[in-house]
């Protein structure tokens, strides 16, 4: 896939530079008309962009993490998805295993993030655990060990942060402007009442457009890097079927993620929205039509890039999403023959599986009382003792 690890390479490079050209523009103008220098007003927006372009690229993953309220955990926490994105790690061939967060959230979703193989972390939702099975949490995370080998992270996190930084100048430059913040600049200018005029009106344009023309850019990226990872994480698997029933319960689920913002929504597996009405040829469309996804997978006669190459032509009229590279380092790959596996659990299990990590790595205090019942005390209970509701017992707490 070095194709398309050297087209994100580049798209990231293209894509820092178009918006570092908004910003200098928003700069240049709002300079102009709030303090009288143009030089000023470009000098500001150049050190603002080269700020964040190197906290998008050192720090990027660490701000994706905490918007999500991502808590991270050990093999210990949950042994089952540890085991799950080892072996992951080892079929897509990543030199290092990737950090493992949770998401205390309802919504069935995951994302990956780091600017490299190296720091590379995959986020679920708790109610992700909770819902899939072991094959289709496997597709899942096959799907994100992709994004992380095809350095599709790096591309969207340079992009996060960048659009972040257009909306949050323009969003001042606006309210600085509609509390007169560019009154003393037009009292001091002498005979130049119109360009004034002009300088403002281009200003105002630039305010309202420029965030827009910059999410433009953010979600016109091309959205073929989810079909990709798609082939990828049939490949890894060899059970296309995994990830596509997956997709199939993302998208029946009707829980919105709480923390996702417009930033951030293409960074996760499925739109972490529920919006109607949004085809995958609107510009604000994050992501391809998840039906689409599933019935690419389902229609696989077996497990290579070019068996996906050949179930995409079929929906497409006849246009490929596989790099020849690609499809030419992988010859003949069959579907694995899928059986019950000792690790599944029960919906139920999973549930309660879910719900211990959770208490364990919100760091609540556990008391087994002798009547049966279990305790969880939350870290900040301020009392030396705890009554059980069931049998009556006073317990003390260490």
């Amino acid at each position: 896939m070095w194709e398309q690890i050297r087209s994100n390479r580049i798209r990231s490079t293209a894509l820092t530079i178009g918006m570092g050209v908004l910003l200098l523009a928003l700069g240049y103008f709002l300079g102009l008309y709030f303090i009288g220098s143009a030089t000023a007003g470009l000098v500001i927006a150049f050190i603002v962009w080269g700020m964040m372009a190197l906290l998008a690229y050192y720090q990027g993953d660490s701000i994706m993490l905490s918007v999500s309220g991502a808590k991270r955990i050990s093999k210990e926490d949950h042994p089952r998805l540890y085991n799950i994105v080892e072996e992951m790690k080892i079929a897509s061939g990543l030199p290092k295993m990737p950090d493992i967060y949770i998401i205390d959230d309802p919504a069935l979703n995951a994302f990956a993030t780091g600017r490299d193989p190296e720091h590379a972390s995959v986020a679920i939702t708790s109610g992700l655990l909770q819902k899939l099975n072991r094959d289709e949490l496997q597709g899942v995370i096959a799907h994100e060990m992709s994004h992380i080998k095809n350095r599709d992270v790096l591309l969207m996190i340079m992009a996060g942060v960048m659009l972040g930084t257009v909306v949050m100048l323009s969003w001042f430059a606006s309210r600085a402007l509609f509390l007169g913040g560019g009154n003393r600049s037009r009292r001091d200018s002498k005979g130049g009442g119109g360009g004034q005029i002009i300088i403002m009106v281009i200003a105002l344009l630039l305010i309202v457009l420029a965030p827009i023309f910059a999410q433009l850019m953010y979600f016109a990226i091309s959205r073929k890097r989810e079909y990709l990872a798609d082939a990828s994480g049939a490949l890894y698997t060899r059970y296309p079927e995994g990830l596509a029933s997956a997709l199939e319960k993302i998208a029946n689920s009707s829980s919105a993620i709480k923390s996702a913002n417009q930033a951030t929504a293409p960074m996760y597996i499925s739109n972490p929205f529920r919006k109607s009405g949004l085809s995958a040829s609107d510009l604000t469309s994050t992501h391809p039509p998840i039906a689409d996804r599933i019935r690419i997978l389902r229609a696989m006669g077996g497990a290579s890039y070019a068996d996906y190459e050949q179930a995409y032509k079929k929906s497409h009229s006849g246009h490929g999403v596989v790099p020849a590279t690609a499809m030419a380092m992988t010859g003949s790959v069959p579907l694995a023959e899928k059986h019950a596996s000792p690790e599944d659990l029960e919906p139920v299990e999973r549930a309660r599986e879910t719900s211990n990590m959770l208490w364990n790595i919100n760091k609540y205090k556990t008391i087994d009382c002798e009547c049966g019942t279990r305790l969880r005390i939350p870290p900040n209970y301020s009392s030396s003792s705890v009554k059980c509701p069931h049998c009556g017992r006073m317990h003390d707490i260490e």
